[in-house]
């Protein structure tokens, strides 16, 4: 997987994020370690507590992201 250089990487080095999906559903995830999004297909990230989230991109409407 080609790593694309998340600009969420600009917001510091956590960030939280709220991942919209398609049918309406909304996840939050807190104390992201932006150095370790990987984006593809699935993007991949950490958070502090060590917890890895893989996301199929092509069920997300929309990332907003929050610097922490």
């Amino acid at each position: 997987m080609v790593n694309l250089q998340s600009t969420v990487n600009d917001q510091g080095e956590n960030v939280t994020q709220i991942i919209h999906f398609i049918g309406g559903i909304k996840r939050t995830y807190t104390g992201i370690l932006t150095k370790t999004i990987k984006q593809g297909q699935f993007t991949k990230f950490t958070c502090k507590d060590g917890t890895m989230i893989v996301v199929n991109d092509s069920n997300v409407l929309c990332i907003e992201v929050f610097k922490e």
